[in-house]
């Protein structure tokens, strides 16, 4: 065998292993920027199912005459503006991805404040239907956590897979950037003072 010959082998061999690295570098960003996609889906969906139990969970407590009002508002005025922000799960860009957070907080902060000041209408504690709310939105705040959490592995996941040699290499050739998950809102690493 010429070594002309033998060159060629060995070039066509980098050829095909370069070849067979980068279609399955290619193919393994390409799921998990999918499955990063899919598991965005999911916070959204636990976000929306949130904000449909707040209009019934407000109409139970509007049935409480002597109650807050501005507490209520502040509930009503806090849901339309998380509902207003929407992501593209293809832009999940850290600016767009803190805005959506920001807004589902106040929401959070808004419906923690109502829950708050029920304790004080023994009558609307007692109520059935107000009980069953609360307890499907706490169950929903869990869900929240949980794909919240399963959104960061995901993206956690991709990111390791767009970071690593080789496949940083074809990462850049396809316009794979890697992404941001969520993070603890500002000030939630002290504990709240509760004052009685």
């Amino acid at each position: 065998m010429s070594t002309k010959n033998l060159t060629l082998i060995v070039i066509a061999a980098l050829v095909l292993l370069l070849g067979g690295c980068g279609c399955n570098g290619y193919n393994g960003l390409v799921t998990l920027d999918e499955t990063v996609k899919n598991k965005w889906a999911n916070v959204e969906s636990d976000y929306q199912r949130r904000s449909d139990l707040i209009p019934n969970l407000v109409n139970t407590v509007k049935g409480e005459a002597n109650f807050e009002q501005t507490t209520l508002q502040n509930v009503i005025s806090a849901r339309a503006s998380a509902t207003q922000v929407k992501l593209d799960a293809n832009d999940l860009s850290p600016e767009k991805i803190q805005q959506y957070q920001a807004a589902q907080g106040q929401l959070s902060q808004a419906l923690g404040k109502l829950l708050m000041v029920t304790e004080n209408y023994p009558n609307l504690r007692a109520n059935d239907a107000f009980r069953g709310l609360q307890t499907q939105l706490e169950g929903t705040e869990n869900r929240i956590k949980v794909a919240r959490n399963d959104f960061n592995d995901a993206v956690a996941a991709y990111n390791v897979k767009a970071r690593t040699f080789p496949n940083n290499i074809f990462a850049g050739m396809f316009g794979f950037k890697t992404k941001e998950g969520f993070k603890a809102e500002a000030g939630s690493e002290k504990a709240p003072e509760v004052k009685f």
